[in-house]
């Protein structure tokens, strides 16, 4: 039976013998970044460096939640704005494992740029099982490569240290718990972010839509599980289909996309299944949708499908 405490204290111990000199995090503000950080630091305190990358694909107000978060751990930190990049070298990508691959080379491409500067050696990464299941290798197919794995660049100058890495995701809360870290509930986020969560290209407009989409999902979600009128999923969130079909808004046609929801029940992120949630709730996320966004959306839908067949994201 795996032990937190346990696991604590030998991660602590191995990690201030393997780490010699500083080391850079990659930090989204999730539950397997913030315990590794919180690892890390309790190990080589002020020679970690947290480093949080806006890509421009985070939800509604995320990288100030996310600098909200490290002030609270004590971390040294960057923030870097690198909305720009991504979106550029996303042009016209519609493959997702192609956008994954992209995603995660820019991430390592701007880690090694602070590491010169900061004069690091190890990359820290939050990886836990799933994540190198699912990407594949010789023996195992390729489900969809995770930046943090699939997508790291074959010839890289950092070495990669990942204390998370034979740990399932509720191992990974039961760690955050024994630490106390206030995200230990906390619901998955991708590292590619909503550029996943869009089918085909990745665009700014496309990306507005769906953070808005996403916001509310969370936002009514939320409210719901306050209520007591439903238990909390395990993950929740909206898909862009930019597919569009006849709609009307007010008394004229429109023309918009489709919105999914998606919400799951799972314990270790390799099975899941959709979650019930009340028609009630999903009328108000709906309604919500559709008045938000005007007519760029002009339909919801429920994504009903286990993992398997089915992967909890879309892409």
């Amino acid at each position: 039976m795996f032990n937190a405490e346990k696991f604590v204290e030998e991660s602590i111990y191995k990690l201030k013998n393997t780490i010699k000199g500083k080391a850079l995090i990659a930090f989204s503000g999730g539950v397997d970044s913030t315990v590794t950080a919180t690892l890390v630091n309790k190990a080589i305190r002020d020679k970690l460096i947290a480093v949080h990358v806006d890509t421009g694909y985070m939800r509604k107000n995320e990288s100030q939640q996310v600098e909200t978060l490290m002030k609270k751990l004590g971390l040294n930190y960057h923030i870097i704005d690198a909305s720009k990049e991504y979106y550029d070298s996303l042009i016209n990508i519609v493959d997702p494992e192609e956008k994954r691959k992209i995603i995660g080379e820019k991430f390592i491409r701007i880690f090694e740029k602070v590491a010169q500067k900061e004069e690091v050696d190890f990359l820290i990464q939050g990886t836990i099982a799933p994540d190198w299941i699912e990407s594949g290798d010789g023996l195992r197919d390729t489900i969809k490569s995770h930046h943090n794995v699939g997508g790291l660049p074959k010839e890289m100058k950092l070495k990669i240290v990942e204390p998370l890495r034979d740990l399932y995701k509720d191992e990974v809360r039961e760690v955050a718990r024994t630490l106390k870290l206030s995200v230990a509930e906390r619901q998955p986020f991708p590292g590619p972010g909503l550029a996943i969560r869009i089918i085909g290209a990745a665009t700014k407009d496309r990306v507005e839509i769906v953070r808005e989409a996403c916001f509310i999902v969370e936002t009514e979600i939320d409210a719901a599980v306050s209520k007591g009128k439903m238990t909390r999923p395990w993950q929740y969130f909206a898909v862009l289909i930019p597919i569009k079909t006849v709609g009307v808004h007010g008394d004229k046609r429109a023309y918009g996309y489709t919105i999914a929801i998606r919400a799951v029940e799972s314990i270790d992120a390799m099975t899941c299944s959709y979650s019930n949630i009340p028609h009630e709730v999903l009328d108000r996320i709906s309604i919500q949708i559709t008045n938000s966004l005007g007519e760029k959306i002009n339909r919801i839908v429920y994504d009903i499908t286990h993992k398997p067949p089915g992967t909890v994201e879309w892409e």
